[in-house]
C-alpha cells in the first residue's frame, strides 16, 4: 500500500467538507467506479440469494427445530419447562445445546481446531453464508486503530480489507475502538471465540456492497458515529467516506450475512441495521440489552430495493432496557422465531411499507402496567391508515404472551395458513424459546471442551 502524506490529507479535507460532502452518496463522498462495480455485482448476487418462495426456508428451519428438540426416533428425556416436567431428547452426554444452529459444532470438543465448521451451520435466509470457509487463518494480533488509509499489519482494519476469503480470529482479549467505521470486503468470518473482544467507544462495522460474511463471537457496545474522512475500503481503493450512523452492524446493499452469538447494547443508532435491498440474512443466538432502536430493516418506505429483503431473526435474547425496533421492517419477508422478549419500552415488531412479518414460537413480556403510556402491543405499524395496513400479512403462530402482551394480526388471517403455495411446518411453541436461546450472546468457550 502507498502511503498518503498529510498534507494532501489536509486539501483533500477542506474539498472534502465544501465541495464533496453535499453530493455524497451513501456515505460515499465519490462513488466512482470501484463503488459502480461493487455495487452491480452486489445487486446480481443479492437476487441470487432471494428465495422466491420463503415460506420453503421457514419450513426447513422449523423442522430442524423439532427434530432436534423430539428426536428423530419419537423418544424423549426429562426436561422442565415452566415448571412442568417435559421429556424431551435435547442432547447426549454432557453438552446441552439446544438449538439446532449451536449442536451444529458447540458439542466438539476439538471446536478450536475445527473452527471452518460453523460456515456449515447458518439456517434461515442466511442458509448459504460461508464466510471464510475456503480461505486462511489471519490472527489480530494489534487491537489500535490509528491509520485509516494505510492499516497496519495484524490490526483487524487491516484484516478485513485483505482480497478474497479470510478466517479471522484473535490471538488474545482485546479492546479496539474504531476511529471510523470498518469497511469489510466480502468473504470473511470473523470469529471471536476462545477470546473476549469488544468493539467498543468508537465506530461500528460496515457490510457495504459485498457478499458472504460471518460475524460471531463478539462484544459491541457503547458506539459512536465516525466522523467521516479517507477510509481504506480494501488493498487498492480508499476514498472520502461521511458520517457514519453509530450501528454497531451496518448491512448495506449486501447478501448472505450471518450474525451470530454477539452481544450488543447502547450504540448511538441501532444494533443492527440492514437496508438498500440487503437480503439472505440470519441473526441468530445474539443478546441485546440497554438500547433504543435495536434493528432496522429498511430505511426509507419509498426505496422498493427492499422488496427482496429476507431475514431470518432466531433464537436470540432481546433483555432489559429495550424499547423499540425488535425488528422495525419495510417491504421484505421476516421469520422472527423462537426469540424470547423480556420486556420493551414501546413495542417489540413494528413496520411500514407492507413487509410481511411471520413471528412463529416466541416469548413475548409485556412490560408492566403503566396507566399512562400502554404498551402491552406487541406491534406497531406506521404511515398507513387502518385499511391499509389490514391487508399486510402479520402473523403470529404459537407464540407465548405474558404479562398481557398481545399480538395484533392482519392480512387474511382467517386462514391458518394464508399463504399461496405451500404449508408452513408448525414452529416450536413459544414456551420453549427460553430453552433455545438460553446460550444467547457472546459464548464463553475453552479449547479442548464443548463450547
Amino acid at each position: 500500500m502507498v502511503a498518503f502524506k498529510s498534507s494532501s490529507w489536509l486539501v483533500l479535507f477542506f474539498l472534502f467538507f465544501t465541495v464533496i460532502a453535499p453530493t455524497m452518496r451513501a456515505h460515499i463522498a465519490e462513488f466512482d467506479d470501484y463503488w459502480k462495480q461493487r455495487e452491480a455485482e452486489a445487486r446480481v448476487a443479492a437476487l441470487q440469494a432471494y428465495h422466491p418462495i420463503p415460506e420453503d426456508v421457514n419450513n426447513h428451519f422449523n423442522l430442524l427445530v423439532e427434530d432436534l428438540l423430539v428426536g428423530m426416533n419419537g423418544t424423549r428425556s426429562n426436561l422442565r419447562i415452566n415448571g412442568t416436567r417435559r421429556n424431551l431428547r435435547v442432547n447426549k452426554g454432557p453438552c446441552r445445546v439446544t438449538n439446532p444452529i449451536d449442536r451444529c459444532w458447540r458439542c466438539r470438543p476439538k471446536w478450536a481446531t475445527e473452527r471452518k465448521r460453523l460456515a456449515d451451520c447458518a439456517l434461515g435466509f442466511g442458509r448459504h453464508t460461508i464466510g471464510g470457509k475456503y480461505g486462511s487463518y489471519y490472527f489480530v494480533t494489534d487491537p489500535s486503530d490509528n491509520d485509516m488509509v494505510n492499516p497496519t499489519k495484524g490490526t483487524l482494519r487491516h484484516a478485513v480489507i485483505q482480497p478474497g476469503p479470510l478466517w479471522i480470529m484473535f490471538s488474545r482479549s482485546m479492546v479496539i475502538r474504531l476511529n471510523q467505521e470498518l469497511i469489510m470486503t466480502g468473504d470473511k468470518t470473523i470469529d471471536g471465540r476462545g477470546v473476549n473482544v469488544h468493539i467498543a467507544y468508537g465506530a461500528g462495522i460496515t457490510i457495504q456492497y459485498v457478499k458472504n460474511v460471518i460475524i460471531h463471537g463478539l462484544h459491541f457496545h457503547d458506539i459512536v458515529s465516525g466522523s467521516g474522512g479517507l477510509i481504506r475500503d480494501s488493498v487498492n481503493h480508499f476514498g472520502f467516506r461521511g458520517r457514519s450512523d453509530g450501528d454497531a452492524i451496518s448491512i448495506y446493499g449486501s447478501s448472505n450475512i450471518w450474525i451470530d452469538h454477539n452481544s450488543m447494547s447502547n450504540c448511538k443508532d441501532g444494533l443492527i441495521d440492514a437496508i438498500e435491498g440487503s437480503t439472505g440474512i440470519t441473526i441468530s443466538n445474539n443478546h441485546f440489552t440497554k438500547h433504543n432502536e435495536v434493528m432496522l430493516f429498511g430505511a426509507s418506505d419509498g426505496n422498493s430495493k427492499d422488496a427482496i429483503m429476507q431475514i431470518t431473526v432466531a433464537f436470540n435474547h432481546f433483555g432489559n432496557g429495550l424499547i423499540q425496533r425488535m425488528p422495525r421492517c419495510r417491504w421484505g419477508f421476516f421469520h422472527v422465531v423462537n426469540n424470547v422478549y423480556r420486556n420493551w419500552n414501546m413495542y417489540a415488531i413494528g413496520g411500514s411499507a407492507h413487509p410481511t412479518i411471520i413471528s412463529q414460537g416466541n416469548r413475548y413480556t409485556a412490560p408492566p402496567t403503566n396507566p399512562k403510556h400502554d404498551a402491552k402491543q406487541v406491534t406497531k405499524r406506521d404511515y398507513a391508515t387502518e385499511s391499509e395496513w389490514k391487508k399486510w400479512t402479520w402473523r403470529s403462530d404459537g407464540d407465548q404472551m405474558r404479562n398481557g402482551a398481545y399480538f395484533v394480526q392482519s392480512g387474511n388471517v382467517s386462514k391458518r395458513r394464508p399463504y399461496p403455495r405451500l404449508d408452513m411446518i408448525q414452529a416450536k411453541p413459544g414456551h420453549y424459546a427460553p430453552i433455545l436461546t438460553r446460550s444467547a450472546g457472546a459464548l464463553t468457550c475453552r479449547r479442548r471442551h464443548p463450547c
